[in-house]
């Protein structure tokens, strides 16, 4: 399919939108670039590596605006004083919010490798569905607990981090929802959880895009160069945007997003 001037600016637009969202609240990039990128007119193969490395560059530099701005504390020098606690242990990241995307990333890889072996023998619905209860769950676990305070679980964390780059793996989505969600629910601020999460995904995107490099080799350029424009200039914006308003606000927003998320993963698996 031939991309026009128009048709380039369309996309790039398209592009800002989808990751104004998902560097806001954490989800809804993939969710909603792909499908309209296929009723454009766009094969499945050209549309999703163009997904990926949109989501790649977006997620990086959004990564780094939310540092920039406060939301995410960066720092990937080795935490020396872990090591000497837990020798054996290897790299660990200085700060917080970057454990916790290093470790986000380490179960990316696991979780991704496991979907490809277990790819043939899990049935569409199944996994729709359970991805949508998840989903859902996760959603309205935040609405109930909103206002209450929790403890971080680094069980908790992997947990999710596993189940979600598995169902990134297998289907395409229900990342964002499930990681952003899952460290809220873990006991982390919803800031923190945005900032990581849009980092987080950018690194697993890699593995993606990658991949299809390495086994597909003839990328759409033109149309991976739309929906990298249009993610790299939105990321800064929904950094400063998620700074601004109010944590539980933000709580309120990510728990009704993931809540309207898995109903419509639901209904689309069952009705649509």
């Amino acid at each position: 399919m031939e991309i026009t001037p128009a048709l380039f600016a369309a996309i790039a637009i398209t592009a800002l939108l989808c990751e104004y969202m998902d560097a806001s609240i954490g989800m809804g990039y993939g969710t909603t670039l792909t499908p309209v990128l296929l009723i454009v007119g766009f094969s499945p193969l050209e549309v999703v590596p163009a997904v990926l490395l949109g989501q790649l560059v977006g997620g990086f530099v959004g990564g780094f605006a939310h540092h920039k701005v406060g939301n995410i504390s960066l720092d990937f020098r080795q935490d020396k004083e872990v090591k000497k606690r837990l020798r054996g242990l290897g790299y660990l990241p200085k700060s917080l919010d970057s454990k916790i995307i290093f470790t986000l990333a380490l179960c990316g890889l696991v979780g991704a490798l496991v979907a490809v072996f277990s790819a043939v023998s899990i049935s569409k619905i199944a996994l729709k569905t359970y991805i949508g209860v998840m989903v859902l769950g996760i959603g309205i676990f935040i609405l109930i607990r909103r206002g209450r305070p929790s403890t971080f679980s680094w069980k908790g964390l992997i947990a999710i981090g596993l189940l979600s780059s598995f169902n990134k793996g297998m289907s395409g989505g229900g990342y964002g929802p499930l990681v952003t969600g899952g460290q809220i629910i873990s006991g982390r601020e919803a800031r923190n959880s945005v900032g990581s999460t849009t980092l987080a995904e950018a690194i697993v995107c890699v593995v993606g895009f990658l991949g299809y490099v390495l086994i597909k080799g003839d990328i759409f350029w033109m149309l991976a160069a739309a929906t990298s424009i249009g993610s790299i200039i939105a990321a800064p914006f929904a950094a400063m945007t998620v700074k601004k308003v109010n944590s539980e606000k933000l709580k309120l927003i990510i728990g009704l997003v993931t809540t309207v998320l898995g109903i419509f993963t639901l209904v689309k698996t069952f009705i649509l």
